[in-house]
């Protein structure tokens, strides 16, 4: 698989670039049914390759007693967020719980490691987010941490994973920020990009503007030569903010 370090190229000239719900691949397996942002699997689309460093989102749905068998990832940076419905997890360092909303789940595969995911519900479904990020050093020792922002406070932008852990935040092998806002309707937050860096939000739920653009959930923005941004909410919201080098 190739990964693009500066993907988009197409549609460079525009500052906000909206990745529409209905354009994402989609997968469907009977027991799991997938969105894809960027190209994943059997999906290709070569002008979503990834978004700087950010190589995956995928919108997965998993249906009561399925799930992912053991398998094994390298060199990635692994996040999952659940956003309804638990997530079974075990994996080749020891670590085995499950993981309920509004909690990230983090894994540096680095020079290998194994897991599984399932949904452990005989009757629900189980939606997360799952985000793979390209590592800025290959073969790391693997190493797990999680975050739970079940009751974070709305309006407010909460980091989830940074490169030096700062602020409780679980810390990455990359120069990325992940940030995590609940909006109720007629909320908004900001957030400030320095020079260089670019931005990609994604609507998990609900529905929001981005400077003045409508997002709704599934929705993304990939984002450059924005100084700031200004998110707000016009129906109770779960954004998250990748803040990228």
């Amino acid at each position: 698989m190739v990964f693009l370090k500066t993907p988009l190229a197409a549609h460079s000239v525009r500052m906000i670039n909206i990745r529409k719900s209905n354009e994402r691949g989609h997968a469907e397996h009977g027991w799991l049914d997938s969105y894809h942002t960027f190209s994943f699997a059997d999906y290709y689309d070569p002008n979503w390759m990834g978004y700087r460093s950010l190589r995956v989102i995928n919108d997965d749905l998993i249906m009561p007693g399925g799930g992912f068998g053991t398998h094994p990832h390298r060199d990635m940076e692994i996040i999952s967020y659940v956003v309804s419905g638990a997530l079974q997890h075990k994996d080749s360092m020891g670590n085995g719980r499950v993981i309920k909303p509004g909690e990230f789940q983090y894994m540096a595969a680095g020079s290998g490691v194994q897991h599984s995911e399932y949904n452990p519900s005989r009757t629900e479904a189980t939606r997360l987010l799952q985000i793979w990020i390209q590592p800025d050093a290959k073969g790391v020792k693997p190493r797990y941490a999680e975050r739970n922002l079940a009751r974070a406070e709305t309006g407010k932008l909460h980091l989830v994973a940074s490169k030096t852990g700062r602020d409780g935040s679980m810390e990455i092998h990359q120069d990325a920020d992940l940030l995590l806002a609940r909006l109720e309707p007629g909320q908004n937050v900001k957030h400030t990009l320095a020079a260089k860096r670019a931005a990609f939000v994604h609507v998990a739920e609900g529905e929001v503007t981005i400077n003045g653009k409508t997002l709704s959930g599934g929705d993304a923005a990939a984002v450059s030569d924005e100084g700031k941004l200004e998110i707000a909410a016009t129906k109770p919201s779960q954004v998250l903010l990748f803040d990228l080098n």
